[in-house]
């Protein structure tokens, strides 16, 4: 019951501390780069999915955990991938406006994409799932709490100036916490999946750093611009994935095994993921 209450909550103050760091001008950027934003919006949320399941297959991992990773390549991006862009020089502007509009949209991907891998990958032994109540509790625990942070982020400046850093750091805490209790919770499963589950999320997260990196020069992006799309590409939400996934499949006690690859993923995508980015941007182009 603890875990029920604890997952969406939390999930709502990390998504509302997300939209206090918006602002208009950051969906203005969508019509100013609308090259840029295509490129990234069709690489995270057609390509992603697609390798996703692709590399799924090819590593043959369990079903369960097959639909954990398919929940994961759903989710949009969050205020990791603003933080690494930034740190890795890129446009930072660029990067928060995907994580505005996608996390919106995928209140309407998501469902559709989980629902079509839960019957593919468990058949009938996938727990009954309401692709439209899913879509609804997508809205409340993500795309409603980051519209309340906008607003609070327009309405009250100085609020929003003195709160945003305290909320930053709350958001990071209770990051640590859900991973934390996500691992330990399927602590046996974990170990005894690591060695197939390892090996697919770093191909995945590898796999969309390169094609986001390499679709950007190709359409003759910018340094700052490439790098962005190259970590947008890759770097998803994992808080994200593991709510969703122990609200599909709730446990008695503990986090679902669906939450698996994203409790795993948030700890892997830094370790892959920033040497890359340290690379990218060393490079003279």
């Amino acid at each position: 019951m603890l875990i029920d209450v604890f997952l969406p909550l939390s999930l709502v103050f990390i998504m509302f501390s997300l939209g206090l760091g918006l602002s208009i001008e950051d969906f203005k950027n969508v019509i100013k780069e609308p090259r840029a934003f295509s490129i990234g919006l069709i690489n995270q949320m057609v390509l992603l999915p697609l390798f996703a399941f692709t590399i799924i297959t090819i590593f043959n991992i369990t079903n369960e955990l097959a639909v954990g990773m398919m929940i994961l390549a759903c989710c949009p991006g969050g205020v990791t991938s603003n933080v690494i862009t930034k740190l890795a020089k890129g446009d930072t502007a660029l990067s928060i406006s995907y994580t505005a509009v996608i996390s919106i949209a995928t209140v309407f991907t998501l469902p559709l994409i989980v629902g079509f891998s839960m019957q593919y990958f468990m058949g009938e032994n996938a727990p009954e799932i309401n692709i439209f109540a899913l879509g609804l509790t997508m809205f409340l625990v993500t795309a409603l709490p980051v519209g309340l942070g906008l607003l609070v982020h327009s309405k009250f400046r100085n609020f929003t100036h003195s709160f945003e850093p305290k909320a930053g750091r709350i958001s990071t805490i209770l990051f640590v916490v859900i991973l934390i209790g996500a691992l330990t919770s399927e602590w046996d499963t974990f170990i005894s999946n690591l060695s197939i589950l390892g090996p697919t999320i770093i191909t995945l997260i590898t796999v969309m750093i390169i094609i986001g990196y390499s679709s950007s020069r190709l359409f003759k992006m910018n340094k700052k611009q490439a790098i962005t799309i190259a970590i947008e590409s890759s770097i998803q939400n994992a808080t994200v994935g593991i709510t969703i996934g122990n609200l599909i499949l709730s446990q008695a006690s503990g986090v679902s095994i669906l939450s698996l690859p994203s409790a795993v993923y948030g700890i892997l995508m830094y370790c892959v993921c920033l040497p890359f980015v340290l690379w990218f941007a060393k490079r003279k182009l």
